[in-house]
Formats: structure tokens, sequence, C-alpha cells
């Protein structure tokens, strides 16, 4: 479990050559935007794209959002230009898209030590092909090294879908493997987990149920493509209110002289045990933490 909790409830994607984008995402209450050089630019946009960027998170003013830059893969004609100027902007992630390998991984570490980027960036990449659905561990596990700085999952589900002919049906049936993988593995080694898009943009009703989904799987949160996206993804991945409070009172109960030593209580006419009480505290954490997100909005 990470140590800091971060709420991720809701990912925007911001197209990096829009400067009217750029700007309104000072204002929107996703917990996190990715300024995008990659998917949502043409290629003769790219240059431009990323003076922009670079120069809106230099700016700042995004508040408490937090702030990734999506490049290009370092295998394209704009990457590594793209990774040295995200580096030098000190955006608070670089987002990388289809890695799938851990040798990918450890020239991304290269990579972060060439660009000198300060400490506090951390690096989520996409998991989006194949081959990464296949190695899923091997690179989850390359957040052990402090060198590469991976913190985040943000599954590409398009291009997954694209690469192995999937359908992506309501349900996702033939994307459940793949989704409940990536959970796994990210979970395995300390690291959060966002799902993909909801392409559907005016279908809230769809992207309720796909965000229900997605948390009932165990992911963090959801990336989005539009802003009438945000409050739904923010209420699917927030605990209730009567979650929240049960989980107090289960935190409250262990931690009561007469539980020391016990392994099992009963609160509220069911039974709980230590596993039990660890969720709970994660949480009323996340609760927290959502609770002083939206107060510094």
């Amino acid at each position: 479990m990470p140590t800091a909790i971060r709420p991720r409830r809701s990912v925007l994607y911001m197209p990096g050559s829009n400067a009217r984008a750029l700007e309104k995402a000072r204002t929107l209450s996703a917990d996190a935007l990715i300024l995008d050089l990659e998917d949502a630019v043409a290629p003769d946009a790219k240059q431009t794209a990323r003076e922009q960027v670079t120069a809106a998170v230099k700016a700042g003013g995004y508040g408490k959002r937090e702030i990734a830059i999506r490049v290009n893969a370092f295998s394209t004609p704009w990457g590594m230009d793209d990774f040295k100027a995200a580096a030098e902007a000190s955006p608070d992630a670089i987002l990388v898209p289809k890695v799938s390998s851990a040798d990918e991984m450890n020239d991304i570490a290269r990579a972060l030590a060439q660009a000198g980027s300060g400490a506090s960036t951390r690096i989520w990449i996409m998991i989006e092909t194949a081959l990464s659905a296949f190695r899923l561990q091997e690179i989850a596990a390359t957040a052990k090294n402090d060198k590469t700085r991976l913190s985040v999952f943000i599954l590409g589900t398009n291009d997954y879908a694209k690469e192995t002919r999937a359908k992506i049906t309501r349900g996702r049936a033939g994307l459940i493997p793949f989704l409940a993988n990536a959970v796994a593995a990210a979970r395995a080694y300390g690291i959060d987990v966002i799902d993909g898009v909801y392409n559907d943009i005016s279908n809230i009703d769809g992207l309720k149920e796909e965000a229900a989904q997605a948390r009932d799987l165990g992911f963090d949160g959801k990336t989005i493509i539009h802003p009438t996206h945000i409050a739904p993804c923010n209420e699917a991945f927030s605990p209730g209110e009567e979650e929240v409070a049960t989980a107090r009172r289960v935190v409250s109960a262990f931690e009561q002289p007469e539980a020391k030593g016990k392994g099992v209580l009963q609160i509220d006419g069911r039974m709980y045990e230590i596993l039990h009480a660890e969720i709970a505290k994660r949480t009323v954490a996340v609760a927290d933490a959502i609770k002083e997100r939206e107060a510094a909005q």
C-alpha cells in the first residue's frame, strides 16, 4: 500500500495543443489531469503542444489537482524530446505510453537520471499492449527499484482492445481478465491503478455502470475524456457516508484496550477480523484524503 493516499477518482485527459482546455483545467474538479502530448495531438501540432503544456505546468495555478504530462513513446520522433521537456517542467508525474516490458522501465529510469528530473516527479505508465498483459507482474515489480519511480498504472483499454480484437461491450466481458490481472499486479507492488476511458460521452448512466464495475474490481479511479464525467467518477470511487461511519466504528473497536490480542470482534451484530480492520483503516484514510482534496478546490 502506498504510504500516502492521493485521490485519483477522476483522471481527465486534456489535449496539450488546446490552450483554452489547459486554462479551463485549472477550474475543474478532477482529482488529476493528464496534459496530453500523445493521442490527442496531431503530428503537426506536437511541438506547439509540448511548449504549451510545459509552460502551463511551470506557470502552475492547478491547485491540489495532480498533474501528469503524457509524452509520446520513446520509439517516436517526439518521445525523448517530450520526456526531457516534461522532466524540466517538474509535473507531479510523467506518463509514458506503450510500456510492455521491465527493460523499458529501465530505459525510463535512465532517461530520468539523464534529464535530471526532480525527485518529486513520479512515473506513470500506460498498460495497453498485448505484451504488457502477459508481463504485468514483471513490469509492476520494477516499482521496487526507486530509480524507476513507478507509482501508477493507467489502463489503455481502447488500445488493448485494438491489439487483441476484444470487443468493448456492456459489462466488458472480453476485458475482465486484463482488468483483474492489472489490479492484482499493481496491488502486489504498491502501485495505484486507474481504469480506461468510457467512450460514449453522452451516456452518463453507462459511465456510472462502468465506473461502479471498476471500483468493485479494485481500481482507484477512472480516466475520462470529458468534464461531464468528473462528478460521476468522483462519486463512484468515494466511499459512502455509511461505509465510512462503519469503518470508523470498526477501527475504534479494534483500538480499544479490551480488544488487544483478539483476532475477531463482534461489532453491530457482525463479525470482523483484523483484516477487516485494516480495510476499514484504508477506507477512513481515503475518505479523509478526499475531504482534504475537496476542501482545497
